[in-house]
């Protein structure tokens, strides 16, 4: 199962623990799971989450990634990634909350199978995301 779900991630993921126990004061918290990525070179953090995102996932987030950013970033890394892994996202909050300033990502998981229409459906919004972001690449290219 570990080795499908890191697969899933994509090459040069190395999984480093399951919550991760990070000590703040008197406080103890748990980071759900994190990661290595050799190509980034940098730690990726994960908090699974059943629900909606909620905006208090950004600050429980920028908590885990400042104390990982002083205590366990090596020399010549950068800086610790976050990704929020939720049932659901509401994207007016999240471009208010500007996560990817924080280095935050929110992605949605599936708790069931969608029907064979709205696989289709959300595989050419994909594509047609990833083709309008080959034409923005092409046309910094060849001014």
């Amino acid at each position: 199962m570990k080795c499908r779900f890191l697969l899933e991630l994509g090459a040069g993921f190395s999984f480093v623990a399951r919550q991760k126990r990070i000590q703040i004061d008197d406080d103890d918290f748990h980071l759900d799971l994190l990661f290595y990525n050799r190509r980034l070179r940098r730690l990726v953090a994960v908090e699974l989450k059943i629900g909606d995102f909620k905006p208090a996932y950004k600050g429980q987030m920028e908590l885990y990634l400042r104390w990982l950013d002083r205590y366990e970033r090596e020399e010549g890394e950068e800086a610790p990634l976050g990704i929020i892994l939720c049932t659901g996202k509401k994207a007016g909050q999240i471009e208010l909350l500007e996560l990817d300033r924080s280095g935050i990502h929110v992605a949605e998981y599936l708790t069931s199978l969608p029907s064979r229409e709205v696989l289709k459906q959300r595989l050419q919004a994909a594509t047609e995301r990833a083709r309008q972001r080959m034409e923005l690449t092409a046309e910094d290219i060849d001014p």
